[in-house]
């Protein structure tokens, strides 16, 4: 690093007096002041070139500024390279914004000191998460008052997130559209209406010999230009989008000169189209259009609900059933920047007043592009104000426009390390649809066809005895993204849906039942498909009615347990794991040889031996309770009369030296 750095430092000694580059600062400079951030990076790199040719630059905005500090000739390096890391972020081209960042974190001039946190940003972009992490700390650790250390603190916890996500990526195919519409400049905002796909698009637009006019503080000036990129219009392709030549056409409705628009979002019947609509140094607003035949009308605002000369509003959804209109604005009485709103849409066309979806869904940040879904209530938005990938993120909630399920995450590669937003489904439960996303391009969102895939988790529950289907069992799925609850049927059937492959843990529990918790790793469902189905079965018991343990036995006249005996001891513990709230009793018996006192006095031993070696394998004392019995309760006679002959019985004492034990609180 301190190489590179002085090795431009040198270059810049020596080339500081060539008029060209001169000129390339300044035409960077006014690139930059006009938020050009593409040609303003292009000229930086120019006039940061070690060689070039002597060819005079001429300000592409037509005229020289009058600052003081174009007096300069270029000695501020510092100054260029770090608006050169800006300019690559500015258009997304964070491989480039980490490169340059990179070094201007090395300046203590503390005109740059947010670099280190840019810098940062740039390595979460590019999935380097971990030394993203040690840039945000440092950052943290150098700069503790500045107001963006709170979002540093937030992309830490984003990156860790990020790292935990892909490991275990969600169930979902995502692939790029194909063919023209994923043309040159961004493409964005699809919505699919009646085999037609209307989308966004700032692809170049060809205009002759004509002059464009480019907007300065000085007044408007001509420049020459063969086409100009950043116009948005709404296009639309038909059709199946597999062809890599489909036709592309704009949309037939006619805009006032000079307006750009974007996001449309249309009535049920495909008559009324709502967009975005903006004009240079203009507020965003929400404009919509009426089809009549073929013809669409001159584009009109839809009303002072919903726009104001004073704030944006911005990306328009209406519901599939045509009774509210959803969009994101600025406007006072929100929770953050860019917030999201609806309003009724009235039979006439008129809408209502707009209401804040409420800060469940709303934060301190941006909430952008809502898409609603009526059937399945689920809403999916975008937003940067809470944990996630960095930049905007899908997130998705259940509810009725007024309460709303706390929004979750959807995942990776449903998200990315850059800007995800614009859902829109092509089925009715939203299984499948469109995204827009920054993910494989250096500057602009495209178009990616995304398809949510499960796996299913089930079985046949059944009764341990009996092996009947077990009605009335709950059974619990417990994941990182949550907890699904059903209870069987007759059919003694459980059947759950997940969209990842991370670790599930299910919980069998019916009252009178021992309740069986089971394990599947990441490892067993990372090998199936699409199913995994597997039978279980809960054994019943009753209240202070005692079960024998089989084949516990003890050193000869002792109470020391015998190595097996402990191995079937071990049964009882995933039966105390599962069921936390049980008590149980465990109790010795012995047969009628040796006295009364000394027989007591043993079993107690013995059930205290079995009792120790739960607690050894951390079992809580206070729900085992020992108990002796000596040879007060006997299961089988100890001695059986032969030909009037008491004779001892060895099978019958057998089964009287036994071990049991019994549930004394569910």
């Amino acid at each position: 690093m301190k190489k590179i750095l002085l090795f431009l430092l040198v270059a810049f000694g020596g080339f500081a007096n060539a008029q060209y580059v001169v000129n390339y600062k300044k035409v960077a400079d006014t690139y930059f002041e006009n938020k050009d951030y593409y040609a303003a990076s292009t000229f930086y790199k120019k006039a940061l070139k070690i060689t070039g040719d002597s060819t005079q630059a001429i300000l592409p905005y037509g005229m020289e500024r009058k600052s003081a500090t174009d007096d300069k000739v270029i000695d501020d390096y510092e100054g260029s390279i770090y608006n050169l890391a800006e300019s690559s972020r500015l258009y997304r081209e964070f491989n480039e914004a980490e490169k340059y960042y990179g070094i201007a974190i090395t300046f203590t001039n503390t005109r740059f000191r947010k670099a280190l946190f840019y810098y940062g940003e740039s390595l979460r972009a590019n999935k380097k998460f971990n030394l993203a992490i040690d840039a945000f700390q440092q950052f943290i650790q150098r700069n503790p008052g500045d107001a963006l250390a709170k979002d540093a603190q937030k992309e830490i916890e984003s990156c860790k997130f990020a790292i935990e996500e892909m490991r275990f990526p969600r169930m979902v195919q995502v692939k790029k559209v194909p063919g023209n519409v994923n043309g040159l400049g961004s493409n964005y905002a699809p919505v699919k209406i009646n085999n037609e796909l209307y989308f966004t698009s700032s692809r170049p637009i060809a205009v002759g010999s004509k002059k464009d006019m480019v907007k300065t503080d000085a007044g408007e000036v001509q420049v020459s230009t063969k086409t100009n990129p950043f116009i948005n219009n709404i296009y639309v392709a038909k059709g199946e989008l597999t062809s890599a030549d489909i036709a592309v056409r704009k949309i037939d409705i006619i805009f006032p000169k000079s307006m750009e628009v974007a996001a449309a979002s249309f009535s049920p019947d495909g008559n009324t189209a709502y967009f975005t609509a903006w004009k240079n140094k203009e507020k965003y607003a929400i404009y919509s259009s009426k089809k009549t035949g073929d013809k669409w009308s001159d584009p009109q605002p839809v009303g002072l609900q919903v726009n104001s000369k004073d704030f944006n509003s911005t990306q328009p959804f209406v519901t599939s059933d045509g009774k509210f209109l959803l969009f994101s604005s600025d406007r006072s009485g929100g929770y953050g920047k860019y917030d999201l709103w609806y309003c009724a849409v009235r039979e006439d066309g008129s809408l209502g007043q707009a209401v804040n979806f409420g800060p469940a869904i709303n934060t301190e940040d941006d909430e952008r592009a809502p898409y609603y879904n009526t059937l399945t209530k689920k809403l999916l938005f975008s937003t940067d104000g809470r944990i996630g990938f960095g930049g905007l993120d899908f997130f998705e909630s259940e509810g009725d426009l007024v309460n709303w399920s706390s929004p979750k995450n959807l995942g990776y590669p449903f998200n990315s390390s850059k800007d995800d937003l614009y859902f829109t489904a092509t089925d009715d439960k939203g299984t499948k649809g469109y995204i827009s996303s920054d993910r494989e391009s250096s500057c602009c969102l495209e178009l990616f066809e995304v398809k949510k895939e499960y796996l299913s988790i089930a079985g046949l529950l059944t009764d341990c005895k009996t092996k009947l289907p077990l009605a009335g069992a709950d059974v619990t799925l417990t994941n990182a993204e949550g907890t699904q609850k059903m209870t069987t049927g007759t059919d003694g059937i459980y059947r759950f849906k997940v969209d990842s492959k991370r670790p599930i843990k299910l919980l069998f529990a019916k009252d009178n039942y021992f309740a069986i918790t089971k394990n599947y790793p990441y490892e067993e469902l990372a090998k199936a498909d699409t199913l995994i189905y597997k039978d279980y079965c809960l054994s019943p018991f009753k209240l202070g009615i005692p079960i024998a343990l089989e084949n516990v036995y003890y050193e000869f006249n002792s109470a020391e347990l015998t190595e097996p005996s402990k191995k079937v001891l071990d049964f009882l513990i995933p039966i105390m794991e599962d069921n936390p709230e049980m008590e149980i009793e465990l109790g010795s018996h012995t047969d009628n040889i040796g006295t009364d006192e000394y027989n007591l006095d043993l079993s107690n031993r013995r059930a205290k031996s079995c009792t120790d070696y739960l607690e050894s394998k951390g079992i809580a004392a206070a729900r085992l309770t020992s108990k002796g019995y000596g040879e007060s309760m006997p299961i089988a006679p100890n001695e059986i009369i032969v030909k009037r002959k008491k004779k001892d019985n060895p099978e019958g004492r057998a089964k009287n030296r036994r071990t049991e034990f019994k549930v004394t609180k569910k």
